[in-house]
Parts: C-alpha cells; sequence; structure tokens
C-alpha cells in the first residue's frame, strides 16, 4: 500500500527502498547491533554505512503514513535515524549540504546579503556553466531517456557531478532579499506594513515568510506582501531574518532545529506583548515546510484565537481570482509538504485561476529540500520519474507529449523549493515554473508589480517600524 505514494521508490531505478523494504531492513540493523552487543563481538562501523543508506532514500514527505495499516511514519522514523547518526558522528553530509544549512543558520544581514550573492547566484551560474559544457561534450542529455542506474551506495565523485549538474538550476533573479529591498534587516524593529487609508483597528495578520521565500525567491515574499496590502490589511513582518528550523530538523541536526524554535517562540511572544493592541487574527506563510514546523510554536498561545492560513487560501476566502487567462493552460504541483491544510490544493488553484484550465502533476519536484545537493544520484531518479509525470500533464491539457512552446502551458507551485525543483524541467518540457500568488500578481497589478509596489510603499509611507 505504501509503495505507489513513495517518493524514492522508483521499480525501473530501483526496487529496494517502498517504505516497507526500509523498515525491515532498520530491523535488521538493530537486530546485527543487539547481536554483536549481546555477544560482546564489538559492535562493525559497517553498519552505520546501512542506516546512512536507508536514511538517505527518503524525502521526510510523510505520504507512507496514510496508507499504512500499521500507521508507522517512515519520514519520523528517517528524521531519528539521521539524528543517531548525528550524535554518533557517522553522518555523512556533503559540502554542499553543510553549505547550505549555514546560509539558512545565518541571521547578519551583510552574511545573508554576500551568501545570497556567491553562493546562491554565483554557485547557479556555475552549475548552469557546468550543464551546459557537459551537454556540449555529451555527458548528459536534455531529456532524460536513460533509466537511472541504482543506488546502493554513494557513487564515486565524478559521477555524482556529472548528476549534480544534468539540469540546469535557475534560483531567480541574483537579487538581495526581501528584507534588504524593504530596508527592514533591523532585528531590533518589527515592521508593520499598512496602507495610508488603513487604521489600527484593521485587521491585522502576522506573515511568516520563511527562507525560501525570504532569501531564495524574494518575489515570492513580495508578492505576498503585496496582495496583503492590496486586501487592505496590517501586515506584521517577523524582527531580522529567521528560519523556522524545519530543514535543520530534517537534516538530522535535531538539537539546532530545537533551538531555531525555542529562540523563534520566545521572540514571537514578544512582538505580541509589543503589539497588544492590534487584533492579530492570522498567521499567513508562503512556504508548507514552515507550516508543518510553526504548527510546534503553539501560535495560539502566542497570538489568542489566531489561525493559521497559507497566502492561496487566505486570498481565495478575501474573493481574489483571475479570470479566463488567454492562451495558457496550467499544471499544479502540489508540494509533498502542502502548506494548504484548510482547503484542498487543486480547488485552491483552480478558484484563484477560474475559467482557465488547471491540472494536477503529481510525484516529488526531486530537490526534497537539501537532497539534489547531499545525494544527487538519487534526486536524478526522482527527476527521472517526474518528468514522465511532466510530459503526461502535458499530454492531458494539449494531447501531446511533447515539449511545449514559451507560455503554452505553466507550472504553478507553492513552495519555494519545488519552484528551485521544477525550474530544472523548463529546458527538457518547455514549462515555465511560478508560485501562484506570483503569477496573480502579475496578471492583476501588471508586469511591473514589484516596482510599483516598492515604489507605493516608499512614497506612501506605508511601512511602520516598532522598537521590539
Amino acid at each position: 500500500k505504501c509503495k505507489p505514494v513513495c517518493q524514492t521508490h522508483i521499480p525501473r531505478a530501483n526496487l529496494l527502498y517502498s517504505p516497507r523494504n526500509k523498515i525491515l531492513a532498520t530491523g535488521a540493523v538493530i537486530e546485527a547491533f543487539l547481536y554483536e552487543e549481546q555477544t560482546r563481538r564489538g559492535i562493525s562501523l559497517r553498519h552505520f554505512d546501512q542506516m546512512n543508506d536507508i536514511a538517505d532514500h527518503c524525502t521526510v514527505c510523510h505520504k507512507c503514513e496514510t496508507p499504512c495499516p500499521v500507521d508507522i511514519d517512515f519520514g519520523e522514523v528517517t528524521i531519528h535515524m539521521r539524528n543517531i547518526l548525528t550524535r554518533m558522528g557517522k553522518k555523512r553530509t556533503s559540502l554542499m549540504t553543510k553549505a547550505a544549512l549555514f546560509y539558512l543558520n545565518a541571521k547578519d544581514p551583510r552574511t545573508v546579503k554576500l551568501l545570497r550573492k556567491s553562493l546562491i547566484g554565483w554557485g547557479a551560474a556555475a552549475q548552469r556553466l557546468g550543464n551546459r559544457l557537459f551537454r556540449a561534450l555529451g555527458l548528459v542529455k536534455p531529456v532524460m531517456s536513460e533509466l537511472p542506474a541504482r543506488t546502493d551506495k554513494p557513487q564515486p565523485v565524478q559521477k555524482q557531478v556529472i548528476h549534480f549538474v544534468r539540469k540546469p538550476l535557475d534560483t531567480g533573479p541574483n537579487e538581495p532579499p526581501m528584507r534588504a529591498l524593504l530596508g527592514l534587516e533591523d532585528p531590533r524593529y518589527v515592521p508593520i506594513l499598512r496602507r495610508p487609508d488603513v487604521g489600527e483597528e484593521a485587521e491585522a495578520v502576522f506573515y511568516f515568510p520563511g527562507c525560501g521565500s525570504e532569501r531564495l525567491f524574494s518575489d515570492v515574499s513580495l508578492a505576498t506582501l503585496a496582495m496583503l496590502y492590496d486586501a487592505g490589511v496590517q501586515t506584521i513582518l517577523p524582527p531580522g531574518y529567521l528560519c523556522c528550523g524545519y530543514p535543520q530538523t530534517a537534516a538530522g541536526q535535531e538539537q539546532k532545529g530545537m533551538q531555531i524554535t525555542t529562540e523563534n517562540r520566545a521572540l514571537f511572544h514578544r512582538v505580541a506583548n509589543t503589539l497588544n493592541y492590534l487584533d492579530i487574527t492570522t498567521v499567513v506563510v508562503s512556504c508548507g515546510t514552515c507550516y508543518d514546523q510553526l504548527l510546534k510554536y503553539e501560535f495560539e498561545r502566542i497570538f489568542p484565537g489566531c489561525r493559521m492560513l497559507d497566502i492561496h487560501e487566505f486570498l481565495l476566502e478575501r474573493g481574489y481570482k483571475v479570470e479566463n487567462v488567454p492562451g495558457v493552460k496550467y499544471l499544479y504541483h502540489d508540494p509533498c509538504h502542502t502548506p494548504m491544510k484548510a482547503h484542498d490544493p487543486l480547488s485552491v488553484a483552480q478558484g484563484l485561476m477560474q475559467g482557465t484550465e488547471v491540472k494536477l502533476t503529481d510525484r516529488c519536484c526531486a530537490e526534497a529540500g537539501t537532497l539534489a545537493v547531499s545525494r544527487p544520484d538519487i534526486s536524478n531518479q526522482l527527476r527521472f520519474r517526474k518528468e514522465q509525470e511532466l510530459f503526461k500533464g502535458i499530454e492531458n491539457l494539449t494531447g501531446e507529449a511533447r515539449p511545449v512552446s514559451q507560455g503554452e502551458v505553466k507550472i504553478l507551485t507553492s513552495c519555494p523549493a519545488c519552484q528551485q525543483g521544477l525550474n530544472r524541467y523548463q529546458d527538457s518540457t518547455g514549462l515555465k515554473t511560478d508560485y501562484i500568488v506570483v503569477e496573480m500578481a502579475r496578471l492583476l497589478k501588471g508586469e511591473h508589480w514589484k516596482q510599483q509596489f516598492l515604489t507605493a510603499l516608499q512614497a506612501q509611507q506605508a511601512v511602520e517600524k516598532v522598537l521590539l
């Protein structure tokens, strides 16, 4: 029952890593540890290699829990295994994963901007250059026609490099993060965005942008702010650059994840005390992993009576929609960690894009947080499977399984990591990827919505900074 929904179970490439098999393998590793400990033969270090292998083959999507007749969530099992490996000093972590987590942990504005420019911007440019070079040498092909090799052990560095550059990486324009564009980097102040015609008695929402929407694809957080601004609500932002703590927890750094969670909860209680004159009724997010982690923050104890909503659900409830977009059809990629919990995700996408055909495309985008940089070989298998699904989606919309022409079909999503992962398919499928809220801002407010929004904030002096 769990095999069809497991993202790393791809029978044509790898038969070994369905959730049931991984549970059996985990049990065998535990028995091996117990046997060697009880017979005092000494613990073999090779068992840690097997634990790493099992833990690597999971995207922590938790989709296997629902069909499981005994309610085993192998995503949680994987996180526990990674924590054990980290505590024992046996966790395999690539340099790229360490660099990504360092970027997410950074809070100093100068460090964040430097890493955004160098690690993300220049790094992605170097990866695209490698893709063009390897393609010219015939080492990779635009469409993944060859079956990916099995991944029962990490492949040599040269093969991992080929897997890493197989699909070009697009991290968006190499621009400063959202806070830098708005001048809201000082962690001593709580920013409040409010239109001049909106008073302090108006509805207030607390928007947690998260790293992906704020540091990676800043257009997502800017489009969210622009739509909230248009809706006539007061938007409170957290002070300074904050990560929710989910990436660290999922990577096996449980202590770091708990530290971030505790520090953020204490900070948000201070924000609530400072802004006790406002009635904050909604916590808005634009990232599914942030949503999952923020559930642990107990926001109902921070802002009593509040609820948590994805920005797209918020806009749907407010009656926002784009009607009859001419000449384009949409595929909707629902993230493994979907941020839409109150309504059906596809129904939300169809409700916001009324009169335009929107169909669901299944399977993981293959980015899976840091999986694409920690194990490019496993990510390559996921990508092979996702590319097939995308061509099926194109066939459902156009009648032909072929690369589409510019703007004929687009992919919409609601996860920053998924946007990065889906961008990699543009060369082979012709599909351009965008966030639903960014697409709405563009269609409702015009191509230059971002500059107009930034200009309006400055001209109307719409940003208030409250000393924390």
